[in-house]
């Protein structure tokens, strides 16, 4: 008994050298496929354990003993890797450096006042996503949750790009080649978290709907081009709404011009256009920074209706 004992375990141990020595050196079996997604926070076992569920390898506990053994300081990069099961451990190893998707992070700027259109052109140079798909993810708020979103005005035609104005301008860490959805979810997330008590209680005393509000600010964040400035140009076009004045900023024009060259009718460049259509526009112009909602919020109390700069910059 125990000498057929050790013959088992001979001969299992033989053909398990066998199969783990061919699963580390490669066959030519690749009779599966896989994509392997590494994203943020994977770890490496459980990238051992992906590539083990798949048939990529045989055990992740030899994958792993053999990544310490070869590679004790490997990195794994975000991104996509189209792998066989005929690999070896080396092959494996060395394509796990070169995605075939690339969703390595990048630091991405947004400026305040940058609008859908910059933005747009912002992620497609930095490899994030094309310019078309994030215009595209900007025009409807199907496939985004957050409550706010529910008083948006979804049914009216003459609205551009119905989430522009609640892009947070913000420095981000974005993956290359990231589903444009994604992208402009996390800058409505970046929104969110700024949407202060002040602000829910200046549009309840106002009865103004938030989106308004960021229309509102939208235009202050484009026409104020000094600090000392925010809260004056934001008491002017309160004052002109409340005396039911047209909003007749200059900025607004250059916005609809915008519209109109990317496809958009005569009606939505009318209903941007403050020198036309009354009150605010049909929504915002720009994506408008924390500070400029903070000025807008906190505007002075005062009697003027009209302002202006002068050659020097100064307004008045």
């Amino acid at each position: 008994i125990i000498l057929v004992l050790v013959l088992a375990l001979i001969i299992g141990g033989i053909y398990g050298y066998s199969v783990l020595s061919a699963d580390i050196n490669g066959t030519e079996d690749d009779s599966v496929n896989y994509t392997l997604l590494i994203e943020d926070n994977d770890f490496a076992y459980e990238i051992s354990a992906k590539l083990m569920h798949a048939g990529i390898v045989k055990s992740d506990t030899v994958w792993n003993w053999w990544m310490d053994r070869h590679y004790p300081d490997f990195t794994y990069y975000n991104g996509e890797y189209n792998l066989t099961s005929g690999m070896s451990y080396e092959e494996i190893a060395t394509k796990l450096q070169n995605p075939d998707v690339s969703h390595k992070k990048v630091k991405v700027c947004i400026p305040e006042g940058y609008n859908v259109f910059e933005i747009a052109d912002t992620l497609e140079k930095n490899g994030i996503c094309t310019s078309k798909d994030f215009l595209e993810a900007c025009q409807t708020v199907d496939g985004y949750d957050y409550d706010w979103l529910k008083d948006f005005p979804v049914d009216n035609k003459n609205v551009g790009y119905i989430l522009e104005g609640f892009l947070f301008p913000a420095t981000y860490d974005l993956g290359e080649n990231t589903a444009a959805h994604d992208v402009v979810d996390t800058m409505l997330s970046a929104f969110d978290d700024r949407i202060s008590e002040d602000i829910r209680n200046f549009c309840t005393q106002q009865n103004m709907s938030l989106y308004a509000f960021v229309t509102l600010a939208s235009i202050v964040q484009e026409e104020a081009l000094t600090k000392s400035s925010q809260g004056n140009i934001a008491s002017v076009l309160m004052n002109r709404l409340d005396k039911g004045m047209k909003i007749e900023c200059d900025v607004t024009y250059y916005y609809a011009k915008q519209l109109r060259a990317n496809g958009f009718s005569q009606a939505v460049y009318d209903a941007y256009y403050t020198y036309r259509c009354a009150g605010l526009p049909a929504g915002p112009i720009t994506n408008p920074g924390a500070e400029i909602m903070d000025s807008t919020v906190h505007h002075p109390d005062t009697e003027y209706i009209y302002f202006f700069s002068d050659l020097k910059g100064d307004f008045h």
